[in-house]
Parts: structure tokens; sequence; C-alpha cells
């Protein structure tokens, strides 16, 4: 069975793709960011705690 080729995609399927493919790492940066800053504002690092 050959896969049928249904034409270039319209611009906002485009855009649509591109959302979905990149949006959820667009926003683990930000949130990334978001969280240094907010660390570093408060003065305090995250402190590990290995259980001793």
């Amino acid at each position: 069975m050959t896969p049928l080729h249904l034409g270039a995609l319209h611009p906002v399927e485009q855009a649509a793709t591109m959302v979905l493919a990149f949006g959820p790492f667009v926003v683990l940066g930000i949130v990334i960011a978001l969280r240094k800053r907010a660390e570093t504002r408060s003065g305090s690092s995250p402190e590990r705690n290995d259980g001793e």
C-alpha cells in the first residue's frame, strides 16, 4: 500500500505543528528560568537531603 500525499500543509496547520512539536520544550525552558530566578532572588539554593 502506497501512502497518499495530501499536498502542502496550510499555514495554520504548519503553525499548529510547530507549536505542538516545540511548545512543550519552550514552556519547560521558561519554567526552569523562572525557578532559577526565584531561587537566586531568595538567596537560597536547593539543599540535597541524602538521608544522613
